[in-house]
């Protein structure tokens, strides 16, 4: 079966084009911050002698997606309280489909609701 695709208007396209920026600079932006806090903590670790427990910028990234998360489903961050559980659900879900999709994970994503 073929899947319709709309053509978009000359000012659908323009929000597209826009939101599309918009992505790239935040991704472009979040990347730097992440090699930037990682090159100050290894520095910061290696000046008090423990450059051995530098935190690698994995360590930062799931920092951020910990906070994204929190964010998405309207949890405090810090005490993790607060959030709504429906949102947290399919933010999983969707998290799981990604990985088998494009991953080939192992995985059966949560049923739907």
């Amino acid at each position: 079966m073929a899947e319709n695709c709309p053509i978009l208007t000359p000012a659908e396209k323009q929000v597209v084009d826009i939101i599309k920026r918009a992505d790239d600079t935040l991704a472009a932006a979040v990347s730097q911050a992440l090699q930037e806090v990682t090159r100050q903590a290894a520095e910061e670790m290696q000046a008090a002698g423990q450059e051995q427990s530098a935190p690698a910028l994995q360590y930062f990234a799931s920092v951020v997606h910990q906070r994204m998360y929190c964010l998405m489903c309207g949890a405090d961050s810090n005490t993790f309280e607060g959030g709504d559980p429906d949102i947290a659900y399919h933010v999983i879900r969707n998290s799981q489909n990604i990985a088998k999709h494009y991953w080939a994970a192992d995985i059966e994503p949560y049923p739907p609701k």
